[in-house]
């Protein structure tokens, strides 16, 4: 994708969201200046604000690499903000337990099916209660793994081997899933890798820079695809 067609596409993109007040941490809850951003998700129970460097970084590596005028750190949602669908990507994380209410689950249904995306990123122990929560909001659309060949990625950095492997978590190779609704992807879970470990600071896990590189990479594919598709 050139980023002509991408910053085309960005034209197009939502407005700033209306959120106030001061996150867990002293994060800011107030909305970045510009909606091309990602959107993490704040639930309860669990450590959603997990890797607090990752996103800002990643939207950095965004505009350095590709071209886009991101936003410089991230915006913090909830499900039921009635300004999330301002925003083209969500981006969930976390250790342990997820439990979403029947109004949360209702809430992220509405706006994955018109139009917004999910990236569920494994933070290791997560996956039984995310896997249970993904099965709520889309009963009827199964979580399938994706092939190396699948667009996401490849779609700005040719990933050919599909999802790159940045912590070992369960043993195996790292895993990505998705959902499909109405042939979209509307949910991508990157399983057994943890990029957003791969996105903090360096100096907060010990990764080579290759490893790290290939993290960015992987997160700004997501992006991408999720702002033209």
């Amino acid at each position: 994708m050139r980023g002509s067609t991408i910053l085309a596409v960005v034209a197009t993109v939502f407005a700033s969201s209306l959120l106030h007040g001061q996150g867990l941490g002293g994060r800011s809850l107030t909305p970045p200046p510009t909606s091309l951003t990602i959107a993490r998700l704040q639930y309860e129970p669990g450590d959603w604000y997990g890797n607090p460097t990752s996103l800002p970084n990643l939207l950095a590596f965004v505009r350095e690499e590709v071209g886009l005028p991101t936003a410089d750190r991230e915006a913090i949602v909830r499900a039921t903000d009635p300004d999330l669908d301002r925003y083209p990507l969500l981006y969930l994380t976390g250790h342990g337990e997820i439990r979403l209410t029947d109004e949360e689950v209702e809430a992220l249904r509405a706006y994955l099916t018109t139009g917004g995306m999910l990236h569920a990123d494994d933070n290791f122990g997560v996956d039984p209660s995310l896997r249970r929560e993904i099965a709520r909001i889309f009963p009827d659309e199964p979580l399938i793994e994706l092939p190396p060949q699948h667009p996401i990625f490849g779609i700005r950095f040719g990933l050919t081997e599909g999802l790159p492997k940045v912590h070992e978590h369960a043993g195996g190779p790292p895993k990505g899933y998705g959902v499909f609704y109405d042939g979209r992807l509307v949910v991508f879970y990157s399983f057994n890798t943890d990029l957003g470990d791969g996105w903090e600071d360096a100096e907060v896990h010990d990764d080579p820079a290759d490893v790290r590189r290939a993290a960015l990479e992987m997160g700004t594919n997501v992006f991408v695809y999720a702002l033209t598709h």
